[in-house]
């Protein structure tokens, strides 16, 4: 079983958001993608494999590096539902998603890109464990 390692390079093609070296040095790039490894395997195995993988870490990878910048310029991450200009007044929005993940992954462009990207790679459900025939809708020999 193959292990995807980041190609910095290819990432700053990918998303040019990020090809500005002095900003975004190779090893604060090569940190993002060592905490996306955390969210998504490194390993090429399953229904999200070789290409789409890679993907799938770069889009996390590009994820916590937007995250990083929303938080550096001083803002706060999240949907803002109303403002005030003078005495300084901002509202956000509750997640609205299904759960704190999908929040969470809606907060930047790269994040939904993501969701999206598993979303269609885990139709139909992950099977795990069990009999070969268990992870088919019908069982061996077409019974039930």
């Amino acid at each position: 079983m193959s292990v995807i390692t980041f190609n910095v390079i290819k990432f700053r093609a990918d998303f040019p958001a990020f090809a500005d070296i002095v900003k975004y040095p190779d090893a604060t790039l090569q940190g993002y993608f060592d905490s996306a490894t955390c969210f998504v395997s490194p390993q090429n195995c399953g229904s999200l494999r070789d290409g789409c993988r890679a993907r799938a870490l770069d889009l996390m990878t590009a994820h916590l590096a937007a995250l990083a910048d929303i938080i550096a310029s001083g803002q706060t991450p999240g949907q803002i539902n109303s403002a005030t200009i003078d005495k300084v007044s901002v509202s956000m929005t509750p997640p609205p998603n299904k759960n704190q993940w999908q929040w969470w992954l809606g907060l930047t462009p790269y994040g939904q890109q993501l969701l999206a990207l598993l979303a269609a790679k885990s139709v139909g459900g992950f099977y795990v464990g069990g009999l070969p025939e268990g992870s088919a809708f019908r069982k061996v020999f077409g019974v039930f």
